[in-house]
Order: structure tokens, then sequence, then C-alpha cells
């Protein structure tokens, strides 16, 4: 007879196989993984993929840095590519905050990430063809860059299969069955499946999903677009990553000459019914915006985008860990954007607090469930959420 599941896994994103997988690397391989859709159907699908390191928190500086370590060498973990590119990040921002970009290198420093402050005139080299405000400090991350969201998903979910985990697409989780204090099962739109743990890797689908629970988390779900604009030939031939805190958006480059912008997190959305596509308004505010950063890109031509959703928690955290008062049951929500850039650490975190109890490799335990209920916020040194 088959034996029930040790661990049910709700959501096939690039957290909910980073799950998986460190449980079946660490020899929890009696795992079933849950996707209401296909794998990296969510709001992984829709990442801007960024890789950096750059945060405001201590323990989001350190998931991010060690996520980044094992992006680049993720074909010797998993046999997969992780499509890691290397590009740099710049941070500017204007003077207001020059303060507190310099108290949040002097962490990164202490955790051992490769950042410094660059002068306006090195700048220049880093970033070529950039326009500096006045009164505006830098910093640069070298390692930063980017990856591919579905290979990274798909790499992870192909090496926990083969180590025994078991992945069923198409089989969404009407409700999580709890007696007597205690997880006793999921209920999908197809059957019962009994098991005793149960971690919830929803992305936006978490917060309804817990709520038939009595848990309010306080997540939402933000749409956030994503512009696409083909720089043109001879002006403008690369750029880094540039976080610009004075303009208010991120910027990545891809392939030989595309520039893809992201902006937006203010409209509250559901789950399904919003907008896939971008706003014109807010082609043309981001257009405005990486021009007054690039004057080249003035002669940019629009390509096209997307929108997915950030599911936000009240300090733009995650939660990671238990939920009290109901034993097997953890979660790993409400990322607010920050989610692809931190999996691979999230998924060694989480198994190590479903087998040890807390986590060894870093410890999260102030992402925990409740930390809103007792006002123990995380703060963004800057007004961008993103960098919380």
């Amino acid at each position: 007879m088959k034996r029930s599941p040790d661990v049910v896994i709700i959501g096939g994103g690039v957290i909910g196989v980073s799950v998986q997988y460190a449980l079946a690397e660490a020899g929890i391989v009696n795992t079933k993984l849950l996707e209401m859709g296909t794998l990296s159907s969510g709001s992984t699908g829709r990442s801007q993929a960024i890789l950096r390191a750059h945060y405001s928190n201590e323990v989001t500086a350190n998931l991010a840095w060690h996520s980044l370590k094992i992006f680049r060498e993720f074909a010797d973990i998993t046999g997969a590519t992780s499509g890691y590119k290397k590009t740099g990040y710049v941070l500017a921002v204007g003077g207001d905050d020059a303060p507190a970009m310099r108290d949040n290198l002097s962490m990164h420093k202490r955790l051992g990430i490769d950042v410094s402050e660059v002068s306006s005139e090195d700048i220049k080299d880093i970033c070529p063809g950039i326009r500096i405000e006045e009164n505006e400090v830098f910093a640069f991350e070298s390692e930063a860059g980017y990856a591919d969201p579905y290979a990274v998903t798909t790499g992870y979910a192909n090496k926990a299969t083969q180590l025994g985990a078991l992945i069923e697409e198409s089989t969404e989780v009407i409700s999580i069955c709890v007696s007597g204090g205690r997880i006793r099962g999921v209920q999908t739109e197809k059957y019962f499946l009994d098991t005793d743990t149960v971690i919830v890797s929803a992305g936006p689908w978490s917060g309804p999903l817990l709520k038939k629970l009595g848990v309010d988390l306080g997540l939402r779900t933000v749409r956030h677009q994503v512009i696409i604009l083909r720089r043109q030939d001879g002006l403008l031939t690369w750029h880094p990553i540039i976080g610009d805190v004075t303009n208010n958006y991120s910027a990545r480059p891809d392939l030989s000459n595309l520039t893809m912008i992201g902006v937006g997190e203010d409209e509250l959305v559901g789950p399904t019914d919003y907008n896939q596509g971008v706003d014109l308004q807010v082609v043309e505010r981001a257009s405005e915006s990486i021009v007054r950063r690039f004057p080249s890109m003035e002669r940019a031509f629009y390509s096209g985008g997307w929108s997915g959703l950030f599911t936000t928690t009240p300090d733009w955290h995650p939660v990671i860990g238990g939920i009290e008062g109901i034993e097997g049951m953890y979660c790993t929500v409400g990322f607010s954007g920050h989610g692809f850039k931190l999996a691979p650490m999230v998924g060694k975190v989480m198994s190590e607090i479903v087998i040890h109890g807390k986590s060894k490799t870093i410890d999260v335990s102030n992402l925990n469930a409740h930390r809103f209920e007792r006002q123990e916020f995380l703060r963004s040194r800057y007004g961008m959420q993103v960098l919380a």
C-alpha cells in the first residue's frame, strides 16, 4: 500500500520546488508538491529575475547573498543551468538617502558581501552613458546579475524527483484539514491526501487558503509591471542592473540590446483578475524616468512587457516558519518581490525548520508568522520597499 506523503508542499513556483529539493537533499524524499497550474506559471514566471543582495535588513541580505552563490553554482548542484548572467548592480540614491546607503553597505561588508561605494567618476566607467544628478551617491555590487526563473524552477523540480520526490501539476488544493490542533491532510479538487505536515508556498493564492484556517498574515497582492525597451545600436550598448531610488524604478539588461524596467507596486488586485499587460501611462512614466538617467534611451523603442504579482506582507518581508497553534503547519509566503533572488536559501532554511525545529544555516526567526500582531516589523531604509 502506498504511504501517505511525509510532507505536502502547496505551490509549484521557485520557492515550492526549492523547499522540496532541500528536503530531498536532506533525506526527506517522501514528499508531494501540488501545483494548480504548471510549474513556474504564477509569480515566478513573471519575475524580473534580478539577483542582488542590497537590502536594509541582515536576514534578507544574507539570504540573497548566499542564494547568489547557489545560482552561480547551480549546474554543479542540480545538473541544470540557472541562466545566471553577471552584470553588476548599481544603486543610485539622492543625498538624503546617503546615510541609509552607507549604513547598509557597512552591514553588507560585515556579512561578506562584495559591495562598495563608488565615486561619480568611477560610476561613469561602470555605467557608460549615465547621467548623474546633484548630490547623488552610488553603490556597486559586482557579483549581482540575473537568471532564468523557468530554468531554475525546472532544475530544482527535476533534481527533487530524481531523488524520489513527487510533483503533481494541474491539481488545486481546496483546503487544508486541521483537527485537534494539528494537520491531518489536504483536500484537492480531485481527492483527499493524508499527511501530517503541510508547507504553503502558493504565492498570491496563499492568503485565501490560509484564511480558511483563520490564519491572516496581512497578505496583499499588488500588480508589478515590467516594461521592455529596445536600445538603439551605437547609443547605449550595455548597462548593469540599476536600482534607481531617485527615479523609483529598477532596470536590467537582457540579451544584446533590451532593457527591462520594473515599476509600479501600488495597485491592489486579486490573484487572477488583473491586467497581465502593461498600461500606456506607466510605459510613458517609465520611459521618462530612464531617460533622466540615460539620456540616449530617449531614442529607445517600446517592445512590450507584462505584469505579474507581488504578494506583500505589512513589512514587505516574507513569512518563513511554522504557524503557532497548528502542529505540522508551515509557510513560505509573502515575498513582496524578493522571492526569486532568495529562493535557494529559503528552501534550505525551511527544510531545516521542518527537520530540526529551527533554521541553522541562517537565522530567520525574525521572519516568523506572528511578528505583525506583536508589532515586530522589519523596516526599509529607503522609500522603495523592494529594498527592505
